[in-house]
């Protein structure tokens, strides 16, 4: 088994197996979640492969599979699936488990404009840096979008990142070369910040949040599409 492959498949174990917990019943999410994978994805899978193809990044064929769609790996296909999946069940897990799990609203409107104006300020004076530009224009575009979310997400979300971000890294850390030979994603450092936490450019940071946080209001959206679908009673008919 290839080593992206296998990172990918122990990535998934674990939540796809607790997906079934009584007080979780993360499965019940998956109506929302699966479409939202693939919207999302698609953004993400578009300027993966103009990355590939600018030389931005690329992969080690020696860890991925042989299957190569538009220059991408099949597991990198699959990571915009699987990851957010894991991902996203911790966000509910801690959900479910710690309901006062939040943040005042007064506090994620001063760090959220906080945040919108310093990743703002860095794409401006790194425009030139691809990747970086992706990314923090990405993370601006999805702050704004939360923060005028009605669902209050980001009282959470802050919060349950900060989880979410450590088996992340794990994951992210040995695709970047961490404890092994070589890489399986490879960086042009010439299109980022050329900042890293070990192995990992700091950009993925923003990359982890943005790809999670993105998912979880594409949830919202189709959940209240959902919702819409279903019929009023006469009762509730009555009572507007």
């Amino acid at each position: 088994m290839p080593l992206y492959t296998a990172i990918l498949f122990f990535s998934i174990l674990i939540p796809f197996v607790l997906s079934f917990d009584r007080k979780v019943s993360f499965y019940k999410k998956w109506k929302s979640l699966i479409p939202s994978t693939i919207v999302v994805g698609a953004v993400y899978i578009f300027f993966d492969v103009l990355f590939v193809i600018d030389g931005v990044w690329g992969f080690n064929p020696d860890y991925h599979s042989k299957v190569v769609v538009f220059g991408l790996p099949l597991e990198e296909w699959l990571f915009f699936i699987l990851i957010p999946y894991a991902s996203i069940f911790i966000h509910f897990v801690l959900e479910a488990y710690f309901p006062n799990f939040s943040i005042g609203k007064g506090a994620v409107k001063v760090l959220t404009w906080t945040l919108i104006l310093i990743f703002a300020t860095i794409v401006v004076f790194n425009f030139d840096k691809a990747y970086t530009r992706f990314n923090y224009t990405l993370l601006v575009l999805a702050l704004i979008w939360a923060l005028f979310d009605k669902s209050g997400l980001l009282n959470r979300y802050y919060l349950s990142f900060l989880v979410i971000i450590l088996p992340f890294f794990l994951v992210n850390s040995i695709l970047t070369g961490t404890l092994i030979e070589g890489e399986v994603v490879w960086y042009n450092n010439a299109e980022t910040l050329g900042i890293r936490l070990g192995t990992i450019p700091i950009e993925d940071v923003g990359y982890a949040f943005s790809l999670m946080l993105l998912n979880l209001l594409t949830m919202n959206q189709f959940q209240r599409f959902y919702t819409s679908l279903i019929p009023t009673t006469k009762s509730q008919r009555i009572n507007k």
